[in-house]
């Protein structure tokens, strides 16, 4: 994608051919090599990095008109600071893809802004190195030098969202995980259209079940009449669409059994949104003989009185904490124990009992705070009430 980017897009590919050390890291774009002075009037080199505005694979106008830099405090040739031409503060620090924000940087050439990355970087280039030019006549941003390959994606399309909003490096804590989703019905559905957005490395889709009519209304998406009438698998018709923005979605069409349960082998987290019965109990034996965490959920829902209500569950094993997870999960599919077995479902609770579920393994990685380390949720529809149990 990178390289496309580069030569897809005249801007990227004039910053390259006139020489400048550019590259592309998550969304940012980065230009390295770029001289300036320090306080002691030393010819230094650093990093020039800006938010990289995209529609698909096509670059926009820039926005915002800032950057972030890398390097000591730029100076002049007297050796007092270039604030008055950048506006300089400070940076947020890390973030993420290994680049370090030390500085934000602020000049806006008029009231339109920049019109093309070309513009805008060479622009800050210039403020930076013009000094140190002064000092050192061969001091240029412009190298001639080929960058580094940069990695491949699990994405298609290059993930902007995070790199704009400034939580790159929280993010990156996602990467390297494989995630199985067993059961993609309507929960499963809607934990797959949140994880599919993430970073990680692998997502096993399980689930033997075709996709019907009744599938459609509970998941996320407006299939079309004809998708419903060729009936697919589940995992499959899931997988061919958020395989257009995942790399790595892997669907596998069966149900956990005794002959199918090694397909758990070798993830690092796992969701369980499936019935309760014999699958289920493989599932957790398995998970917790490979010191696997997982996150089990559920929903029981009654029509009382003309209206429902009822309790959605999240709950999470963790190799530290195995024990309370047979307090709140039962295996038994039909002795009328487990509570959350309802078969009354609703799109809006799917969703929110997925959201829960992805939020707290979000939260056992760090990406979200966690002062009480809960391994249990319930939600009550009557009252909004939600409440915590079990710490791990």
């Amino acid at each position: 994608m990178s390289d496309a980017l580069f030569s897809l897009n005249a801007d990227l590919a004039k910053l390259r051919n006139e020489g400048y050390l550019v590259q592309r890291f998550g969304g940012f774009l980065v230009m390295r090599e770029v001289p300036y002075l320090n306080a002691q009037r030393q010819v230094k080199r650093g990093t020039l990095i800006s938010d990289l505005l995209l529609s698909g694979d096509r670059t926009c106008k820039p926005q915002p008109h800032t950057v972030y830099f890398d390097g000591d405090y730029p100076c002049n040739t007297d050796g007092g600071t270039l604030a008055a031409a950048i506006g300089a503060g400070d940076g947020p620090g890390n973030i993420g893809h290994c680049l370090v924000a030390r500085y934000r940087f602020s000049s806006k050439p008029s009231e339109q802004g920049y019109s093309d990355y070309f513009e805008k970087m060479t622009n800050y280039a210039k403020i930076l190195s013009g000094p140190a030019a002064v000092v050192d006549p061969n001091a240029t941003a412009r190298v001639f030098r080929e960058p580094e390959e940069e990695e491949g994606s699990v994405f298609h399309y290059v993930e902007t969202a995070s790199d704009r909003v400034g939580i790159g490096a929280l993010t990156a804590r996602l990467e390297g995980e494989r995630v199985a989703i067993i059961g993609v019905g309507g929960t499963g559905s809607y934990v797959l259209d949140q994880i599919a957005k993430t970073p990680v490395r692998e997502i096993r889709l399980i689930d033997g079940d075709d996709f019907l009519q009744h599938n459609a209304f509970r998941a996320p998406g407006a299939p079309s009449l004809d998708t419903l009438r060729q009936v697919h698998k589940k995992v499959d018709y899931f997988a061919s669409i958020y395989g257009r923005m995942h790399r790595h979605v892997i669907p596998h069409a069966v149900a956990i059994s005794a002959d199918t349960v090694d397909l758990l082998d070798g993830v690092t987290v796992a969701f369980l949104c499936m019935d309760a019965g014999g699958a289920k109990r493989l599932a957790v034996e398995h998970l917790e003989a490979a010191g696997v965490p997982f996150i089990d959920v559920g929903m029981g829902l009654e029509l009382v009185d003309g209206s429902l209500g009822g309790i959605l569950r999240v709950t999470m094993s963790t190799p530290a904490a195995r024990d309370g997870f047979r307090q709140h999960v039962s295996f038994s599919g039909d002795d009328g124990e487990d509570v959350y077995a309802s078969n009354i479902q609703v799109a809006d609770l799917n969703m929110l009992n997925a959201s829960l579920a992805v939020i707290k393994w979000k939260k056992l990685l760090g990406f979200y705070r966690d002062l009480e380390h809960e391994l249990q949720c319930s939600y009550t529809t009557d009252g909004n009430l939600l409440i915590n149990g079990g710490q791990g």
